[in-house]
């Protein structure tokens, strides 16, 4: 039952915490007025798609925490306080160029701890893939968003 319920903790630290900052900091008009790459997604996509990567990340963290590896989980922190900083840095202050470099932060934080994980527990580490990936594509389009408006 204990394990369970630190799972709902890393579920409400990574999920609730996205859902927070994505709900408090909306695209809104100024995104709106951006002049978008032709591979911007519809507004669409991203709700399913964080959600669904919002809990993969979780999940990942709680198998590291379960194995007691504190190296990979201060990784996992790490890529979380940069995740949960990009969306205000990007929509509310607007300032695409420092959200580009927080995205390229958080990349090499997911791939550091995908590294690291792997170690310990192979699944956190494989969890990591579809939103290292994200990450990617995440930071061609804040690039390109940057490139265009900047």
């Amino acid at each position: 039952m204990k394990q369970w319920l630190s799972l709902v903790v890393f579920l409400v630290i990574s999920l609730g915490g996205g859902l927070l900052i994505g709900t408090t900091n909306q695209p809104g008009a100024w995104y709106e007025g951006l002049e978008k790459p032709w591979f911007n997604p519809p507004n669409a996509v991203f709700g399913p798609a964080w959600t669904l990567l919002y809990i993969l990340i979780a999940v990942a963290g709680w198998l590291v925490w379960r194995r007691r590896d504190m190296r990979s989980l201060k990784v996992w922190g790490l890529q979380m306080a940069l995740n949960f900083a990009w969306t205000p840095i990007f929509f509310g202050a607007q300032m695409l160029g420092v959200a580009l470099v927080v995205v390229v932060a958080m990349v090499a934080a997911a791939i550091a701890f995908a590294v690291l994980a792997r170690r310990t527990d192979g699944r956190a580490s494989l969890l990591f893939m579809p939103y290292i990936a994200w990450l990617l594509y995440a930071t061609s389009l804040n690039a390109a968003l940057w490139q265009l408006n900047g």
